[in-house]
Order: structure tokens, then sequence, then C-alpha cells
């Protein structure tokens, strides 16, 4: 009897834990599967569309068209790629040789150093004297005004060290007896056992990147270099769609005059998250069980 009633429990417990997750991921998607059915819709249907639509009225590639052929778009897309792509490599770069530094009991200064980390997250600095700092470092206007900001962020940083604090000494050890040097133990024992910690890290900061927008705002003056997270402020602040398409494309592409503003800022919406939702599975692939199960074995 006890047994059973364990059971029933059970099962009301996994019915309440899976309703919660479905309603959880219908409140998460709705929103997006409407602006992706949106930008997909004949632009004569998208004014009678409701906010609660996740299939397209129709269908049609004309906003899609029309965006990704926007000189202003495809600057962005450029842009971004870039800032994100080489940000994001220098960041794990610094990161992980820093990290591993700090990792080792042996470096001189280590505890200096730790509170010298500690000390720039409670005490950051505003943005007056970081864009004095950026114009005196001459890097006004430049993508690096960009890249380098947080080139190594201490919460990150503390985090991999204290993966690459349980890294089994014994490795480390018998990498040292066979003539490995401190970058050799880390490239070929600490960086395949460290993995999934290093793949986290690197999706924080490719998000971060991608979706950065005060500082390219304030720092590029130039509007060739702004990445798409300012180009779409831009789509939405207007709100004009003459402005938007442009004149060259309001009278050379026919459909430029059905869609409408709403139909616009959908595609522009679905263009700066869709770089990100395909990036997530080919970072998941890294997040596996047991990575340094059997490690110490023999």
């Amino acid at each position: 009897m006890t047994s059973s009633r364990q059971t029933r429990f059970e099962r009301i417990e996994q019915a309440i834990i899976v309703s919660s997750l479905l309603l959880m991921a219908v409140v998460t998607l709705q929103p997006i599967l409407n602006l992706l059915a949106i930008s997909f819709s004949d632009p004569a249907r998208v004014p009678a569309m409701s906010g609660l639509a996740i299939t397209p009225s129709g269908f049609s590639l004309d906003v899609w068209t029309l965006l990704l052929n926007h000189p202003g778009v495809q600057r962005g897309i450029l842009n971004s790629l870039f800032i994100t792509l080489t940000g994001t490599v220098l960041n794990i770069v610094f990161t992980t040789l820093m990290a591993w530094a700090l990792s080792r009991p042996r470096l001189p200064g280590r505890r200096f150093l730790f509170v010298f980390v500690l000390i720039t997250i409670v005490f950051e600095p505003g943005l007056i004297p970081d864009y004095f700092v950026v114009r005196e470092l001459g890097l006004l206007n430049t993508y690096w005004a960009v890249i380098l900001y947080k080139l190594v962020n201490a919460w990150y940083l503390i985090i991999l060290v204290r993966f690459f604090e349980e890294v089994p000494n014994e490795l480390l050890e018998a990498a040292e007896l066979d003539g490995a040097n401190p970058f050799q133990t880390l490239w070929k024992v600490v960086l395949p056992l460290t993995r999934p910690a290093i793949a986290t890290i690197g999706l924080f900061y490719l998000v971060y990147h991608w979706n950065e927008f005060l500082r390219p705002m304030i720092y590029l003056t130039d509007s060739g270099m702004h990445p798409l997270q300012v180009v779409l402020r831009q789509f939405v602040v207007e709100g004009d769609k003459l402005s938007m398409v442009g004149i060259d494309a309001m009278s050379n592409y026919q459909a430029a005059g059905q869609i409408s503003i709403r139909a616009l800022n959908a595609g522009m919406i679905m263009l700066t998250i869709l770089p990100i939702l395909a990036v997530y599975p080919l970072i998941l692939k890294f997040f596996t069980k047991g990575t340094m199960s059997g490690a110490l074995k023999g």
C-alpha cells in the first residue's frame, strides 16, 4: 500500500514538473515564433495578424530579401561577426592563460593578484572615466574600443580557476615527469579535461559580444562600423519605413511599399536572435558528464 502511494505521488510530482516545463517552454517560445511567423508572412496580411499567431499567414520572403539586401544590415552583420569572433577568441585565450597561472599554488603574488581581481568586481569604473581612458589610448572609433573591454571577465576568471584547481595533481605531476613545460601541460592535459568549462565561458563571452549595444553606440561614431544591435535600434527607434528601407529599395523593389514596419522590425529582431540560437546546439555537445572519469585508472 505504501509503495503504491509513493508511485502515485511520484506520478503526480512528475506530471507537475512536466506541465511546468511545458508552460515555461510555451511562454518562452511563443514570442519568438510570433516574430518568425510575421517575418515570413505575406506583407498584405501582416497588419491583421494577432500577437499570438505562431504560423505565417501566407508565405513570403519579401521581408528577408529586403533586409538582407540592405547595405546597413549587411555591414551590421559583418561588423557583429568580426567583433564577436575576434573578441571571443581573445577573451578565451587571455582568460584561460590567466586562470591557469592563478590556479598554480607556487605563483608569486598569487594572493595579491586574486585581491586585485576581486577589486575590479566591486569597484567597476563609470562610463565617463572609461570614455577618457579610451580616448587617451586613441581607440575612439575603432573596433578595439569594443573588443578589448573586459578582455578578462573577473567572474568567468574565478570560475575557470576553480575548474583548473580540480584537475588531479597526479596528472600534472605525470606530465611534468614526462618533460612537459607549463604550456604543454595546459594544452595537452588541462584543456581537454576542462572543455565544458571553457565552452561555458566561451558561450557567455560570445553572447555578450553579439548583444553589445551601448559601447558601440558611444565609441563607434562611424555608422559604417555599427554592429547589428545598433542597426536594430535605428530600425525600431526611427520607425520610418523610408529611412529604414532606403529610397533605392523603395523605388527598385516592388514589394517594399507593401511591407509594414511591424514586419520589418520582426525580421530584424529575428536576424539578431537566430545566430545565437544556432550556436547553442553546437556548444551543448561539450557539456558531457564524467569528463574526468577514468583519468586516474591504473
